[in-house]
């Protein structure tokens, strides 16, 4: 009956249907829908094919969509979306190794999150053409939310992730590329929307984890190992419901940066001071090299605290309020070290020494330390319709104060609390709203006013303040002389309309425009005596979407899809800048926006207890937006520049689906490839027709989970990343080092135990074979988790 309901559906009511069926959540709750939606299609047999040749079904909510720990939440997804969607959900994903709710999207294809060990603070998102290092081409929502970090476009901007618990995701939808107008130019990559759950009853959990790693590399040899621990509360009282939750994280990473000199063949001079502990080997771009120590983020100790409370209200049944208040700390202490040591067995950090009868000259800043912390305020406020058909509206607004921020950097190596540098961020973040009216048609059939209609208004205010002192003592000293300072505002309003019309039965036109209004203003660089003014900028553009696609039969959709997206240049890229002894950042105040043409043809197939999806795109950037930094000279220096085009062609394959080949073996997989190149470049002619900077060629995901009864399952997973780049010139020929960006292989497990239904025992490992692999730092080796979970 199952599978006859679901071949027999109209297929776009078919498409959302087969999502959540296939969905492990969706099992107890699909067979009782079944008898309700048959009488409405399958009257007689004789009477079937005529009606699912002309009729449609209006688009639908399964409320059943959720955990057994909670209630359920509306899909983010918009049903009539022209893109392709990959979605996990919570019974998937509770059986792998997740931490950080950024875990939940390491086995999507062709996406890679940079997570560089558990809590890392820069854990961006990577996809098809866009690289790990342009965060601003992508946008994280949680509930509707904003949780980009659109200050800037670099490691240093990730989404809030920390503004969600793991454990109170329903469900994850991942959206390829910028083909909806309801949502804005950074789209270009991809558009993760987090769904989460609210509570019906009464419900508390506690979780604890721990894990630890064996690391060796150059002169590190040590274990390195943290701790998680959190704990909810939540219930539904009469038409209102809760949710309240803590977490603490703290773990120290592995080794992320090393101090190193190309290998010198100056001889040693009288005054050089003779050395022992230095490591050689050939860079990136097989230039022998000395290494000298840990230096940068070094070994991180982190620690942060989290607090997060969602309330809502039900005013009607169709009508409900929502209240998000999120709460993140974070203290770090990056430790750096030096190998050399002088005649005496001491350390040396800097100054002109003598390593193996040749001279090396070391930066004061080559080994010095760093600490910090961050406290950040997520306010959020939602009103929204529910109405199954007809008209609903919603309005979000949302606010993200980073209140406290202090980054303090010693001016050397050495031991001690000596002079230094303190960079204050208070006063930083950005607020949005969002209005949208949707009208879904209460017919669906073809030629009967079946246009379903979505219009909007979105608008957003990214402000950024950075000043930065001198001050004696870098660990706590009071800020004495100032260095210099830097500031700056964007903001951008949008409207935007989009219709789904079903033109004929099986086809389907969607196609609309978003039109955004942006400007970048009070941008300002100060120095010691003298501030230097920006002038403000403003652009405006058009950016038109349309999709058509066409059911060949009730399990096979084919879908061709075309977007333009233009994406802003950031507060950062153009206003803020960093001097210091470790790095200087230029900022360029006249970037031109990122202006995108990206196609896709798609394929969907409804097959063997699952979803096929096969996909063909192109994506064609002009004035690429980019960064790259040059970690071969100390003080680091960081350029930003307009790269005239790149272009990135490749294509995807995946399957995702339950009970495949045996009962209870549930699958994932994934296989895409991706070719990114350099079309023009004025500013570097060198890189035309080179590989674009880390976009690998292929990527291969596989994660199978075997359920053995409703208490056991095993997990067992595999990403693969080929080949890429960390130069625009492709020089980097020796891939495999520190500095280099690795083809790997890395395999993970997990078994999950339930000894009753409330309790949850689980036992995993990440890089289950140790490889050793870099994407410019090294990745964490052999992760072994343990985990216990308590459930009221």
């Amino acid at each position: 009956m199952f599978n006859f309901a679901l071949r027999r559906l109209p297929s776009c009511a078919r498409r959302g249907a087969r999502r959540l069926a296939f969905s492990p959540l969706m099992r107890p709750a699909f067979p009782a829908l079944v008898p309700a939606l048959l009488p409405a299609f399958v009257t007689s047999p004789a009477h079937a094919d005529s009606t699912m040749a002309e009729a449609t079904l209006p688009t639908f909510n399964v409320n059943a969509n959720a955990s057994s720990r909670g209630g359920a939440t509306a899909r983010a997804v918009d049903p009539n979306l022209p893109a392709s969607v990959e979605t996990v959900t919570r019974e998937q994903f509770d059986n792998w190794n997740v931490v950080n709710t950024e875990d939940v999207l390491k086995y999507l294809p062709n996406l890679a999150v940079r997570k560089r060990f558990v809590g890392d603070l820069n854990s961006i998102i990577a996809v098809r053409g866009t690289s790990n290092s342009q965060s601003a081409r992508g946008l994280v929502y949680a509930d509707g939310l904003l949780l980009s970090n659109l200050l800037g476009n670099n490691f240093s901007f990730p989404p809030r992730w920390s503004m969600v618990f793991p454990d109170e995701i329903q469900q994850v939808d991942v959206i390829y590329g910028p083909y909806s107008a309801l949502y804005p130019g950074n789209s270009l990559g991809a558009t993760v929307l987090i769904s989460t759950s609210m509570p019906k009853k009464f419900e508390a959990d506690a979780d604890v984890k721990a894990f630890t790693q064996h690391f060796s590399l150059f002169g590190v040899n040590q274990n390195f190992s943290g701790t998680e621990a959190s704990a909810t509360i939540g219930d539904r009282i009469g038409q209102f419901s809760y949710r309240l939750g803590v977490n603490h994280l703290e773990n120290t990473s592995q080794p992320l940066q090393f101090a190193t000199l190309a290998k010198s063949t100056t001889p040693a001079k009288a005054g050089d001071t003779p050395v022992s502990g230095a490591y050689f080997y050939n860079n990136q771009t097989n230039t022998p090299t000395a290494v000298l120590g840990v230096n940068g983020e070094g070994i991180e100790h982190t620690v942060q605290d989290q607090l997060k409370l969602k309330m809502q209200y039900d005013f009607t049944p169709t009508l409900q309020a929502a209240f998000t208040l999120g709460y993140w700390h974070q203290t770090y202490n990056s430790q750096t070290s030096s190998f050399l040591r002088d005649a005496n067995g001491n350390p040396v950090y800097s100054g002109k020494v003598a390593i193996g009868g040749y001279e090396y000259t070391i930066p004061a800043a080559a080994l010095a330390p760093s600490l910090g912390y961050s406290e950040n305020w997520l306010y959020g406020l939602s009103l929204k319709t529910r109405n199954a058909t007809g008209w609903n509206g919603e309005a979000i607004a949302s606010y993200y104060d980073i209140s406290n921020s202090v980054a303090r950097t010693a001016n050397s190596g050495a031991p001690g609390n000596g002079p230094g540098t303190v960079i204050f961020g208070d006063g930083t973040g950005w607020k949005t709203l969002d209005l949208r009216s949707t009208h879904t048609p209460a017919s669906q059939q073809a030629g009967l006013a079946n246009h379903a209609l979505s219009f909007g208004y979105h608008y957003d205010n990214y402000f950024l303040d950075n000043e930065s002192y001198a001050t004696l003592n870098w660990r706590d000293g009071a800020a004495s002389a100032f260095a210099n300072a830097f500031r700056g505002k964007t903001q951008t309003q949008a409207l935007y309309a989009q219709d789904a019309w079903r033109f004929l039965p099986r086809w389907k036109f969607v196609y609309g425009v978003r039109y955004e209004d942006w400007q970048a203003y009070n941008g300002s660089q100060a120095l010691a005596g003298q501030t230097l003014p920006y002038s403000d900028v403003n652009q405006h553009h058009f950016s038109p979407k349309a999709s058509l696609s066409f059911d060949v039969t009730d399990d096979l959709t084919l879908r061709a899809s075309i977007g333009r997206a233009y994406r802003f240049p950031t507060v950062s890229e153009l206003f803020q800048g960093q001097i210091n002894g470790s790095s200087i950042v230029n900022n360029n105040p006249n970037l031109k926006p990122e202006d995108d043409l990206s196609k896709e043809l798609t394929a969907e197939w409804a097959h063997w207890n699952g979803v096929f999806r096969f996909s063909l795109f192109q994506d064609d950037v002009k004035n690429t937006i980019f960064s790259q930094t040059d970690t071969t000279v100390i003080p680091n220096v960081t350029n930003f520049q307009n790269i005239g085009k790149v272009r990135s062609r490749g294509v995807e394959t995946s399957y995702s689906g339950e009970d495949v080949f045996v009962h209870g073996l549930d699958l994932l997989a994934s296989v895409a490839y991706t070719q990114s190149k350099i079309v023009a470049n004025a500013q570097n002619p060198a890189s035309v027709g080179k590989y674009f900077y880390r976009i690998p060629l292929w990527r291969a995901d596989l994660a199978a989970t075997y359920r053995f009864d409703e208490r056991a399952a095993l997990t067992l997973a595999a990403r693969y990343s080929g080949r890429q780049y960390n130069t625009l010139n492709n020089t980097d020929t020796n891939p495999d080092v520190f500095g280099g960006t690795s083809s790997y292989t890395v395999v993970d497990t997990k078994f999950t135990f339930r000894p009753t239904k409330l309790s949850e025992i689980g036992i995993g490992v990440d890089n289950l074979f140790d490889a050793r692999y870099f994407v410019y730092h090294p990745y964490p080796g052999r992760t072994f988790y343990v985990e216990a979970r308590l459930r009221m």
